[in-house]
């Protein structure tokens, strides 16, 4: 599985959302994207991919869209 299929899979998992919905897809935009839910997101996130986010760098991940390139910072290819 390629590094944008695990990214996908997280919030299509996490989320209940389906693949067509992610480039649309922001904070608090679906019920389970509150702020539990936003922890539990990076939370994976980090796991997956072996990083630990800058405190600023999870308050801004506010978007599937906006995750990408805070995924670039930590050398995350997608």
């Amino acid at each position: 599985m390629t590094n944008s299929e695990k990214y996908k899979q997280t919030f299509m998992v996490l989320f209940g959302v389906k693949e067509q919905e992610l480039q649309k897809l922001t904070y608090q935009g679906v019920d389970a994207w509150d702020s539990v839910g936003h922890m539990g997101l990076i939370a994976e996130l980090e796991e997956t991919f072996n990083i630990m986010m800058e405190t600023d760098d999870i308050i801004d991940f506010n978007s599937f869209s906006k995750g990408y390139e805070i995924l670039r910072k930590y050398g995350v290819g997608l």
